[in-house]
């Protein structure tokens, strides 16, 4: 399965209907970013979420940045609201103190020896910009590693970092960026565009499609030629030169476009981070590198050109998911007839890596498997019994 195949029917025994993706939350056994370097002032806090668990992040004044529960113990107020003393988080309201294991180091008005129990601590890392908290079971964080973040740390790519909250269930994120089968949309940013499916792969964990492009009508927009590093009038002659690989690796996505060689030209990494407990709302973080001209400076003078491109496509998907979202919520299931195999792929994917809840094994077993995949190899126990 770890061959790229022409595309086929999809496995006669997965059955979409057997467990509502739109109702599949995200795994917490990951590496989530859940927010930018940038947005944390040191002695700050900041205040996030993952599936409507509030989370706070901490960055002292030295030492490194730190995630907790966003509550106190005593009174169950948020911890953002508080100061950060040194290695520790006070809180705002009686003064109770946390380190950054979460232990209560201080209640001002008890002794020391009489300290209740303290919040919940989560592990965090600080990787490229971006601080990454890991949600799910602790004890497995040491052995699930960081994601690799595309190109963000090859000097040879200018990368930008970009993401919004986006009102809609992580899955519609996937499939949007997945099927490029939807270029219609982009009509007005990028021309009427044929892709070519070129054929698929997958594993356990992962789902892939590459693609070619040929421009039928329209010219191609400047920031898409900076990318490329060269205006193309007749793109036929490119079509088969120039290949799109995206690729779900469970809970992240990849897009890489090559053109002549295995080094691309284009690479991004994104994720989506549900939000809320229903996870109908999520907020994407992407690391979009383009690798560097080779004459200095004319990427760095097109790039406002490539940020307002960028921009202009997110808005549109933007839009079209939440539209599937707000389809979703008025019909109260999922009523998609999803008739592209790799897609198919995809859902099964999503499904089967997704959070546990309580479909039968039984069930599952006989009705959810992809062909040749067995459960994710990280957590295997994915779908528990019903009680």
């Amino acid at each position: 399965m770890d061959q790229i195949a022409q595309a086929t029917e999809d496995d006669p025994r997965d059955r979409e209907a057997a467990r509502d993706l739109r109702r599949v939350g995200a795994h917490p056994d990951y590496w989530y970013p859940l927010a930018w370097s940038r947005d944390l002032k040191p002695g700050r806090t900041l205040a996030a979420r993952f599936a409507g668990d509030p989370i706070v992040l901490v960055r002292p004044k030295q030492g490194p940045v730190f995630a907790l529960a966003d509550r106190c113990a005593h009174r169950q107020v948020p911890l953002s609201r508080g100061m950060v003393e040194g290695c520790s988080l006070r809180c705002g309201y009686h003064g109770w103190a946390y380190d950054m294991a979460g232990r209560c180091t201080d209640v001002p008005y008890l002794d020391k020896g009489k300290l209740p129990n303290g919040v919940r601590a989560y592990p965090c890392r600080e990787v490229e910009g971006l601080i990454l908290v890991f949600p799910g079971d602790a004890a497995r964080s040491d052995t699930v590693p960081l994601p690799a973040l595309g190109s963000v740390a090859d000097a040879r790519y200018k990368t930008r970092r970009f993401g919004r909250e986006v009102a809609c269930h992580y899955s519609f994120m996937h499939e949007n960026l997945m099927d490029m089968n939807h270029q219609f949309l982009h009509r007005r940013q990028m021309g009427k565009i044929r892709p070519r499916f070129l054929g698929q792969g997958s594993g356990p964990d992962w789902v892939e499609a590459r693609y070619s492009f040929a421009r039928t009508a329209g010219k191609q927009p400047l920031a898409e030629a900076a990318i490329f590093g060269q205006r193309r009038t007749g793109e036929e002659a490119h079509a088969e030169r120039d290949v799109m690989t995206i690729r779900t690796e469970y809970p992240y996505q990849t897009v890489r476009i090559r053109t002549d060689g295995d080094t691309p030209v284009m690479d991004l990494w994104i994720v989506h981070v549900p939000l809320d407990r229903e996870q109908r709302q999520c907020r994407t973080f992407g690391l979009l590198s383009v690798k560097r001209l080779r004459i200095p400076g004319l990427l760095e003078a097109a790039w406002p050109l490539l940020v307002l491109f960028t921009e202009r496509i997110f808005k549109e998907d933007r839009d079209i998911v939440e539209a599937e979202q707000a389809a979703h919520d008025v019909q109260g299931a999922d009523w998609n007839q999803e008739v592209f195999p790799v897609i198919r792929r995809l859902r099964a994917l999503l499904r089967r890596c997704g959070a546990p809840d309580h479909v039968p094994v039984s069930v599952r077993d006989a009705i959810e498997p992809d062909a040749g995949a067995a459960a994710c190899p990280l957590h295997r126990e994915a779908v528990t019994p019903a009680l």
